[in-house]
């Protein structure tokens, strides 16, 4: 297969520090963003390795597609100036597979609001892919064997019941299943589908989004073969019990379904794209700007990302 594409992040977050500690674990992986910063990290850190543009197979070295960040950059301190840099470095990273240079993409954490801060409206990885790319995409985040999609992303709690509607439903579950199906070789996925209000609106005393909405875009999805279930109050399908033989649940929305993964796999969750046309996984984490160049970061993450990305990319290419 082709290299890994490992985008470095916020430069003066954690990015730098958990791919450096990772090192011996990234010979197939090319990481992209500057050289000199990353140098400076290593050394900052009193990491061994050898950073530099070309291929090699020593276990103390990392490849590095070098672009130039445009202000000098200090660890821990956030500088606007750096914002184009670290949308090049995505982009660079998007061209890049889908030309074939790359087999996938694993994104480092970068910093939301240092970008808008730089002038440039930016809401997450997520959506700049999905935009990037043209396409419908689903966010869905993986702890050992729990999996987790959300219907909408990162909306204020107040704007998620007029965002939910059946058509959403349909196309969100019709990608994760057919995702589940090419990327993690999951022969006949079962989704599960949480409701939007406590109790699943107990009959509609709670709320009618469950009858109206919920219900009749999971009789659709069964209707065209997909192995559905629910709609489940949040509250109690995020049990062993209920996860039995569940290869996905379906959330209404992020702090729905986010909280009890990142308690059950905190440190080495992992947050991946469905629906583009390439393979995307991420660290489960911020920047941690208090924490970089101090050699306190947990690299857990980062490498649980790039195992899902190869096994992404090996259920992709059988």
């Amino acid at each position: 297969m082709q290299p890994l594409a490992i985008t470095a992040g916020e430069p003066a977050g954690i990015g730098f520090d958990i791919i450096l500690q990772s090192y011996a674990l990234l010979q197939d992986c090319i990481v992209i963003g500057d050289k000199n910063a990353l140098r400076e990290r290593a050394t900052q850190l009193g990491i061994d390795v050898t950073i530099s543009e070309q291929a090699c197979q020593q276990d103390n070295h990392i490849q590095v597609k070098h672009i130039a960040t445009s202000s000098s950059v200090t660890a821990g301190m956030l500088d606007a100036n750096n914002a184009p840099y670290v949308l090049a470095c995505l982009d660079e990273a998007i061209m890049g597979t889908e030309a074939g240079h790359y087999s996938a993409i694993v994104t480092a954490p970068l910093h939301k609001g240092i970008i808008n801060d730089a002038g440039i409206p930016f809401t997450g990885h997520t959506e700049y892919l999905a935009e990037k790319t043209q396409s419908q995409v689903v966010m869905l985040l993986v702890a050992d064997q729990v999996r987790v999609a959300l219907a909408t992303t990162h909306l204020p709690l107040s704007q998620v019941p007029t965002h939910i509607n059946q058509q959403l439903i349909i196309d969100i579950t019709q990608i994760l299943n057919q995702d589940l199906h090419n990327k993690f070789g999951i022969a006949r996925p079962h989704i599960a589908i949480c409701g939007l209000n406590p109790h699943a609106g107990e009959q509609g005393h709670l709320g009618h989004e469950e009858i109206e909405i919920i219900e009749p875009a999971i009789e659709h999805l069964k209707n065209n073969d997909i192995h559905v279930s629910g709609p489940y109050p949040a509250d109690t399908l995020f049990t062993p019990k209920h996860l039995h033989n569940v290869d996905a649940v379906l959330a209404m929305y992020h702090d729905q379904g986010l909280p009890t993964l990142k308690h059950i796999g905190f440190g080495h969750a992992v947050n991946t794209t469905l629906g583009l046309p390439f393979i995307r996984t991420s660290v489960d984490h911020g920047t941690a700007c208090d924490l970089a160049g101090s050699g306190k970061s947990d690299n857990g993450s980062l490498i649980a990302a790039v195992e899902l990305a190869r096994h992404q990319a090996q259920a992709k290419k059988n």
